[in-house]
């Protein structure tokens, strides 16, 4: 018998054998001795790299026994992931189980492991009440807690692959779950069982990581390329970091927009883990980071929380030393804005941190020192540093407990020496009812009134919120909620010093982010509130409508002011509802409607108006009355010009290179998500061939528009906006609307103000001169001699985040319900000059210098620059408009109190259109 093999590409492990081509013909007997030696060439172990010296139980599959590679040999989808770990769970199942916690947009499956010890594991339940008890001092006294720390394992939380393109850590994770299931020679990991219960998050982002992973292999040809200009190492828009929705998840702890975030806080509110360490990457040609964090830390960490970091970062110190691996602390990471994935644990009383490993951003980079580094190289790193915690963690097992617990009883009675925070009943009641929902998924312990009160001077309503900061998370009610957090003095100082040396800030993130100020809305302290006038706060539901006159012969009116009125709109408008909308407040039956109210006509909708209006009530928590008479006593009719109709606009929005990944994905998820109204995508490079006319709103969210549109693009656009298209841009891409090309806006970007005692400001040069040379000048004191070295024509000093108070026009028609003073996000360097009233309106602008920061950081010279520049532009063009923000409107989807003033944006603007329909 003959058999033909054809090419046979044989490889197996991390050991390839990419060039054994047999083109042969042989007998059976000759092709048997083939095999035969050659598989006698295989290695009988794969050379992995895990721990070293330890021995692995056999029984317990490898990543090679399963996907056919070994660990860190090839960067894992998210399918496979799941796969190797209900392989393990299949082999190991006293000593570690699965838990799916939540799903992403796209539909795969979050899970995270929990590894330990048979009893450890058999008595998760017991674990989750131990520590529960443990977390309330109130109920659990010294004595108790003592017994309960006697007894309890400890407990380690180890997040992965947050963002999707930090590939290393999801391998890691697995590495790391096989280690401690398989080990067989080391009493160290035996001691981790018995003494530490770990949780293993092994993809925190799987959508973004499948983006990362089809886009790398589809571009990988012969031979993977270490040129960090390659295909392989340069992704395309909108990259891997960010999940579907293009949202930074490691930002999203405050806010909790997302799926991924919601499920895991839930869980970890749960098990309250005692270490929590994000897993993350950086540049290629950096080593490894770990704790203690960079300045500034957050002033309401504790003392034991920054040591037992620096404990553990130690550990890791020793291990790294024994393997040859070079690491950094302090200079970069830190730890002050709570939205991130380590530091948001920190507040209900973890010690928490951020890990950071080079990335080779695929299988292999070469580094600028010339040196190749390996995917393997990085997943190893991860790996040592993630059993390196869990050692520490077991090892300090009884310190931690105990730290955990005073954390607590200090939390308590800091939080007994402050004032409690009311949100009362208020025009947006949207606002304040979800503020609330959000403080309660935090943790927070939030209550009502159960009466009307008069207290600290106040009159507050039954069913106002309070949140007393004497509990266990006082210390996250007091970061979230209050005006001001403090960096330290001596950073700031370090800070101005190195901005006087035209140097960069080390400022990592915003330096604001209180959430009273975000939602706009009104919260106050007050000390004096009795037990007895407050009951626990259901969250379960949303709020309830308020509904008069159910079956009116005229009209329902809706007030506007508040999201519950704006989702009624959108959802109104979905369900092609005839809506209008007064400019102008008017009063109807004694009663004040402000402007931007809602007008449904009975006569003028369908016979099944009032099931549909009751349904949208009941969805949207909205003001629903009924009028059975027109007659408007004080402001405009019914019929008036001054009561718009609103459509059904049709929003598209620019997508893909140069947009900022960012600003559109969260522009598209508020107003899909938040406003409830669909967007289509158009890519930038299509916008000089799209059919505009289909469309009634373009936004272009931020980006660097000038080389991406080009002059056939700018004329589509232009000609959409004289037929009555509402052009709005965000941010950057109002840097761009403001170009002489495309002259859509009618300001200018303002270079940063000249100091007034600069002599040298204003050199005349000479013509005679060679211009290699300058008029000579006398530098006489070292103050002179830095003006002299300071650059002109420059930009205002880049802002990090800070929220500053906005002045709102209260007589445009953009701004109906709109609040008198808004809050908005201030990055960045970007300040315009305001709008001439012969062009268009300066419709929101920045307050006063004295009156400008509402928190945060702010550089003197911008706060001064600031002043009474334009935050909100609207500019007629043709039948169309053009509506600028000179700030970013959907920052992170948690500027809350703007959304009114996007609604209106969106969709007051498209009934002010002069389009022809």
């Amino acid at each position: 018998m003959w058999v033909t093999l054809l090419a046979v590409k044989l490889s197996y492990t991390d050991r390839t054998y990419n060039n054994v081509y047999l083109s042969m013909l042989v007998s059976t007997k000759h092709l048997i001795l083939i095999i035969i030696a050659f598989f006698h060439l295989l290695p009988t172990q794969a050379t992995e790299m895990y721990w070293p010296d330890a021995t692995y139980d056999p029984a317990i599959p490898r990543h090679v026994d399963i996907l056919g590679y070994a660990a860190g040999e090839k960067i894992t989808r998210h399918a496979d992931m799941m796969k190797y770990f209900e392989a393990l769970q299949q082999s190991a199942p006293d000593h570690i189980k699965l838990v799916n916690y939540s799903q992403t947009w796209e539909g795969r499956k979050l899970i995270y492991a929990v590894i330990g010890s048979k009893e450890n594991i058999s008595k998760l339940d017991r674990f989750e009440q131990n520590i529960q008890e443990l977390a309330d001092p109130r109920t659990t006294n010294k004595t108790t807690a003592n017994e309960l720390i006697r007894k309890m394992p400890a407990s380690v939380w180890l997040g992965y692959g947050v963002h999707g393109n930090e590939i290393s850590s999801t391998d890691a994770a697995m590495m790391t779950a096989y280690h401690l299931l398989a080990t067989k020679n080391q009493s160290m990991t035996q001691e981790i069982l018995d003494n530490t219960i770990i949780f293993i998050d092994p993809l925190q982002n799987p959508d973004g990581r499948e983006r990362f992973t089809s886009r790398y292999y589809a571009t990988v040809g012969m031979n993977h390329s270490g040129d960090r200009y390659s295909a392989e190492q340069t992704e395309p828009w909108p990259q891997g970091r960010s999940n579907h929705y293009l949202f930074d998840m490691n930002r999203d702890w405050l806010a909790m927009t997302q799926p991924e975030t919601q499920g895991r806080i839930f869980d970890m509110k749960r098990y309250l883990p005692l270490v929590v360490i994000d897993l993350h990457e950086m540049g290629g040609d950096m080593s490894y980071y770990f704790a203690p964090a960079a300045q500034p830390l957050n002033p309401l960490m504790t003392a034991n929380q920054i040591n037992n970091m620096t404990l553990i970062g130690k550990n890791n110190a020793k291990h790294f030393d024994a393997m040859g691996y070079d690491y950094f602390t302090r200079e970069i990471f830190d730890a002050f804005y709570p939205g991130y994935g380590d530091s948001w644990p920190t507040f209900y009383g973890a010690s928490a941190s951020t890990y950071e490993v080079g990335s080779a951003r695929g299988e292999v980079f070469i580094k600028n020192n010339g040196e190749p580094y390996t995917y393997a190289d990085s997943v190893q790193k991860h790996f040592i540093a993630s059993v390196s915690t869990i050692e520490a963690t077991a090892t300090n097992r009884e310190k931690l407990l105990n730290d955990f617990y005073q954390y607590q009883v200090s939390a308590i009675a800091a939080g007994s020496k402050n004032e409690a925070f009311i949100i009362p009943h208020q025009k947006d009641r949207a606002g304040a009812y979800k503020l609330a929902q959000l403080l309660d998924a935090h943790g927070i312990e939030v209550q009502q009134l159960t009466q009307d009160l008069k207290v600290c001077g106040e009159s507050y309503k039954k069913g106002s919120f309070v949140i007393d900061p004497a509990q266990p998370k006082g210390r996250m009610a007091e970061v979230m909620l209050q005006q001001n957090v403090n960096m330290d003095a001596k950073f700031i100082e370090i800070q101005e010093q190195r901005r006087a040396r035209n140097l960069y800030d080390q400022i990592y993130d915003l330096t604001a982010w209180s959430l009273p100020l975000l939602f706009n809305l009104k919260v106050q302290r007050c000390g004096s509130i009795k037990a007895s006038a407050l009951q626990a706060f259901d969250s379960s539901g949303w709020m309830l409508p308020k509904i008069t006159n159910p079956n009116p012969k005229v009209a329902y009116l809706i007030p506007w002011g508040d999201m519950a009125a704006g989702r009624f709109l959108t959802r109104g408008l979905r369900q092609a509802l005839n809506i209008k909308s007064a400019d102008l407040p008017f009063t109807i039956a004694n009663k004040r409607y402000p402007a931007g109210t809602l007008i449904i006509p009975v006569i003028q909708n369908n016979e099944d108006l009032s099931k549909k209006v009751m349904e949208i009530a009941k969805q949207t928590g909205a003001i629903v009355d009924g009028v059975d008479s027109s007659w408007v006593t004080n402001g405009p009719s019914f019929g008036s010009a001054n009561v718009v109709n609103m459509y059904a606009p049709k929003i598209a929005m620019a997508w893909d290179e140069p947009t900022s990944s960012l600003s559109a994905g969260n522009s598209r998820f508020v107003i899909e998500r938040q406003l409830d109204y669909p967007v289509t995508a158009i890519r930038t490079k299509h916008l000089s061939l799209a059919d505009l006319s289909k469309y009634d709103v373009l936004i272009l969210p931020s980006g660097n528009y000038q080389r991406h549109i080009p002059a056939n693009g700018i004329e589509n656009i232009s000609k959409w906006i004289e037929q009555g298209g509402v052009l709005i841009t965000f941010g950057s891409a109002t840097d761009f609307a403001l170009q002489e090309s495309p002259g859509w806006l009618a300001v200018q970007k303002e270079l940063a103000l000249a100091d007034e005692k600069d002599v040298f400001s204003v050199m005349t040069p000479n013509e005679d001169i060679d211009k290699s040379t300058t008029e000579g000048q006398l530098i006489t004191s070292e103050q002179e001699f830095k003006q002299a070295i300071q650059a002109k024509q420059s930009p205002p000093d880049s802002v990090a985040g800070v929220l500053a108070r906005v002045a709102v026009d209260q007589d445009h028609w953009l701004t109906a319900g709109v609040k008198a003073e808004v809050i908005g996000m201030v990055t960045g360097s970007r300040i315009l000059t305001p709008i001439k009233l012969d062009q268009g309106k300066n419709v929101a602008w920045f307050k006063g210098p004295d009156e400008l920061l509402a928190s945060g950081y702010l550089w003197e010279e911008n706060r001064k620059q600031l002043a009474y520049k334009p935050f909100l532009i609207h500019q007629p063009k043709g039948k169309g408009m053009v509506i600028a923000y000179t700030q970013e409107p959907t920052l992170r989807a948690f500027m809350d109190g703007l959304q009114v003033m996007l609604t209106n944006t969106l969709f007051r603007s498209v009934a002010h259109s002069k389009k022809l329909r």
